[in-house]
């Protein structure tokens, strides 16, 4: 893996140093502008108002609702629906993301007096998407006003059906638009269609969805109110921001760090219980990795293995036990959904093996009868995870085909899709993930187009892995005070990645350890050519870290002295308690890693790592969290 320093610019970072001592959200927290200043240039912050935006998000710094194309009109039909107490139907997506958007929509017309049902479509029977039938049965039953959450954009039959019948549309979305346009609703709220001013273009669906619920708000309740009740749905829309992998920066950031401190406070019974299967600890705010891997796949459970309803209903129920019940049924669905990937993915290992001209595809398409729809995507993120290249994942059922696809950086997968999208009789996406439908006679063709369109825009060194790194750093400058300033750029996610230091040098205190026949751990500790470690490093680390008691009382009291008499420095002497400081590495799934590059006690290694700590009470302390490892001087 090619390791990549990331330039700065200095003539932006200092005068930021300067203007961030200042801000109080970095009081109390030694050299914080230092260390931040050139993370947050790096991140395309060099503005001191940006970055205090950034560093203090609050609901302050949401755009105005109005602003977004559509939403004014959106908000003006909804309203007349409360106001003749007209029953309004809400058609959401499966997901994550579409299952959020219906929680927010619902609730907020409810708050306002009105009546809002629901249809969230079954994967399987239904797929992904509006569709006639739906809006027909709707129309029969006195529906008027249909309005689409994280879905639509592209519903041009649906739309033209719902105006034939005299029902109104509404479609909020944040797909991108295909080349014919947007479908002709009563209104299209999506800030990615064509003429829309809105200053932000990153929301996922259910942040749409947040947008008209503020907007409605605005318009029929008291302005006390109305902040209460959008704090109280942050928590459900930074659930859908995170799951979504939408970029962390702008409204997004402010949604997921205030929806993220929000959660350690619900009292949603349904939340609740759904924070407790997923063995999220109440003492502090869940982290995007938390909420990503633990609460997120719960609820996506649903609509991948059998009916997303049960979602609605637990952020629906008031009864403690029930939401128990429905939250354990998630966490069973979980699990039967982590064992069909498996399934699959030994099935993909299995076809790798057997044609290794798949491994030479510029564009991965793999394709088995019946497997299941509900989870190829994730399983297609798992192929390009492993094989770091485009990948579609089909599941053929008879005579149609059902795809689900994820790319890399450099590849757009919704332009690759729409170049061949005659073979679909359905399909959606955007740059990094896409879905279809198409008839299974078409796959093979697909796979050559695939292949053939990515070899117009990918070269082989696209494939090469590479991991971005912030800066160096000794060990002997990973204190609390690093860690505490780190912490104020969660939460962490698309477009705010957590930073990646590189420490050179560093020796091996200890074997490797093999955690579970998946996961490395190492001890590491400076090697002999790193810097002086200063006496308040030292100071710095935590008495509960492993190796915190190898350091005698007398020791600590003499470094104590050497603060005062030489600026914070250590003389010569005292190298031998640098050496007694040491960190515990974790590398996950890397035991392959270490077949492949046997280490021993004593061994010099460069780490590429991020910082974390570990909270249990006896042996928690500072520890870093490996990306890479190679043996120094390779």
């Amino acid at each position: 893996m090619r390791w990549i320093q990331r330039a700065t610019d200095q003539d932006l970072v200092e005068p930021l140093i300067a203007g961030l001592r200042t801000d109080p959200a970095l009081r109390g927290v030694a050299n914080a502008a230092h260390i931040l200043a050139p993370l947050l240039v790096r991140r395309g912050i060099p503005d001191l108002d940006l970055a205090r935006v950034f560093l203090s998000p609050s609901l302050s710094h949401l755009h105005a609702p109005e602003r977004m194309m559509g939403l004014r009109a959106a908000v003006d039909r909804i309203a007349a629906a409360i106001e003749r107490k007209e029953p309004i139907l809400i058609y959401g997506d499966y997901d994550v993301d579409g299952t959020m958007a219906v929680i927010i929509l619902k609730t907020a017309i409810e708050l306002c007096g009105g009546a809002a049902d629901f249809h969230v479509p079954h994967r399987i029977r239904e797929g992904y998407d509006m569709r006639d039938d739906v809006i027909e049965r709707a129309a029969a039953s006195g529906i008027r006003l249909i309005i689409s959450v994280d879905m639509g954009i592209r519903a041009f039959a649906p739309a033209e059906t719902a105006q034939r019948l005299g029902v109104d549309l509404i479609v909020t979305d944040h797909h991108l638009p295909g080349p014919d346009g947007v479908p002709n609703a009563l209104a299209v709220v999506n800030p990615n269609q064509k003429g829309c001013e809105y200053p932000y273009k990153q929301l996922c669906g259910a942040g749409v969805a947040f947008k008209v619920a503020q907007g409605l708000m605005q318009r029929r309740l008291d302005a006390n109110l109305q902040n209460k009740l959008l704090m109280s749905f942050m928590k459900i829309v930074a659930i859908a921001t995170i799951a979504d992998a939408v970029p962390l920066t702008g409204e997004n950031r402010v949604f997921a760090s205030l929806g993220l401190d929000a959660l350690r406070k619900a009292v949603n019974p349904g939340l609740k219980a759904l924070l407790e299967v997923a063995q999220i600890s109440a003492k502090r705010p869940p982290t995007s990795g938390e909420v990503g891997f633990r609460i997120a796949p719960r609820i996506n459970a649903a609509g991948r293995m059998d009916v997303a309803r049960d979602v609605i209903e637990l952020f629906s129920v008031k009864d403690p036990a029930r939401a128990r019940e429905l939250a354990a049924k998630l966490d069973h669905l979980n699990s039967d959904r982590q064992e069909e990937e498996r399934r699959i993915l030994r099935a993909v290992e299995e076809r790798f093996t057997g044609d290794p001209t798949l491994c030479d595809a510029y564009c991965i398409v793999v394709d088995g009868e019946g497997w299941h729809r509900g989870v190829i995507g994730i399983t297609a993120t798992r192929v390009v995870e492993r094989y770091n290249r485009p990948a579609v994942v089909i599941s053929r059922d008879g005579a149609e085909a059902f795809g689900s696809g994820r790319s890399i950086r450099a590849f757009h997968l919704l332009e690759a899709i729409e170049s061949c999208g005659s073979l679909f009789s359905r399909y959606g996406g955007h740059s990094h993930a896409c879905g279809f439908a198409m008839p299974s006679a078409n796959v093979a063709d697909l796979r050559a187009k695939l292949d053939a369109f990515a070899r117009t825009r990918l070269t082989l060194a696209d494939f090469d892995p590479s991991l971005d790194l912030d800066a160096e750093l000794d060990l002997a400058e990973i204190t609390p005070e690093l860690f505490q300033a780190l912490q104020l750029l969660e939460p962490y996610g698309m477009g705010n990645a957590e930073p990646v230091f590189a420490a050179r040098g560093v020796q091996l205190a200890a074997p490797p350890r093999i955690l579970k026949d998946k996961h490395v751990k190492l001890k590491v500790r400076a090697g002999a050519a790193s810097r002086e470690l200063s006496a308040a490093a030292i100071l710095a680390t935590p008495r509960c870290h492993p190796d915190g008691a190898a350091i005698r009382r007398d020791e600590k009291a003499a470094a104590v002295a050497e603060v005062h008499a030489s600026s914070y420095q250590l003389k010569t002497e005292n190298r031998e308690l640098r050496s007694k400081i040491t960190f515990d590495a974790l590398g996950w799934h890397m035991a392959e890693r270490l077949a492949q590059t046997p280490l021993l006690a004593g061994d010099a290694i460069d780490i590429a790592f991020t910082v974390g700590h570990n909270d249990h009470p006896e042996y928690g302390g500072l520890e870093l969290s490996l990306r890479d490892f190679q043996v120094s001087g390779r």
